[in-house]
């Protein structure tokens, strides 16, 4: 039996982790096309700190947005970081998703204001971000650096968003899916995936 080539292996990885992420995006499209039929009454499902109700909102706020604006902005850094993490292969992307979940919506549960509800992607946005930027430094993996270094330059002024301030925007929920993500770059084992392999 023939070893696949390294260079079908690559596109292999590639064409996974494409359809992952837009299969995920397109979730997230499907659920506000609902919630729209549905008039938001999804959008009372997100995260309500500090209320023993809104613990739940911890397990679907992630999925829901408050429109098409909201998800729209969300789309593109979605697909390109939830793309870049998939590289390391789906089992890395599920255990980096999930900590960044988790740490995203604790976090903004005890710490957001009281009478607030907090939903939408962008703690994934947050939290894939730093997990990319930082997972280098742990691994001392040149490639995986490399990439830490180009999404700074495309993406790093997003992490201004972690700051308080701006009317409407869940800074908790960013600030937590941030941490969340630098967590994960830091526990977290990476394999070596041949789409980021050296020296073969």
């Amino acid at each position: 039996m023939k070893t696949p080539s390294y260079a079908a292996r690559d596109r292999s990885t590639w064409r996974t982790a494409a359809i992952w992420s837009a299969g995920f995006v397109a979730a997230l499209w499907v659920s506000e096309i609902i919630d729209t039929v549905l008039d938001n009454r999804l959008d009372a499902e997100g995260i309500r700190p500090n209320s023993p109700e809104g613990l739940s909102g911890i397990l679907v706020a992630p999925l829901l947005h408050s429109g098409f604006g909201h998800l729209m902005a969300n789309t593109l850094p979605l697909l390109v970081l939830g793309f870049l993490v998939l590289l390391a292969g789906l089992r890395q992307w599920l255990a980096v998703t999930a900590i960044v979940w988790v740490v995203g919506g604790v976090g903004t549960w005890v710490t957001g204001g009281e009478g607030t509800v907090h939903l939408g992607a962008s703690g994934l946005v947050f939290g894939w971000l730093t997990y990319l930027l930082l997972r280098g430094f742990f691994t001392r993996n040149a490639v995986e650096i490399l990439v830490g270094v180009l999404v700074f330059f495309v993406y790093g002024g997003v992490l201004l968003g972690v700051l308080p301030g701006q009317p409407g925007i869940s800074w908790q929920g960013h600030l937590f899916g941030a941490l969340g993500g630098a967590l994960a770059a830091w526990w977290l084992p990476t394999r070596r995936p041949a789409a980021y392999a050296l020296g073969r």
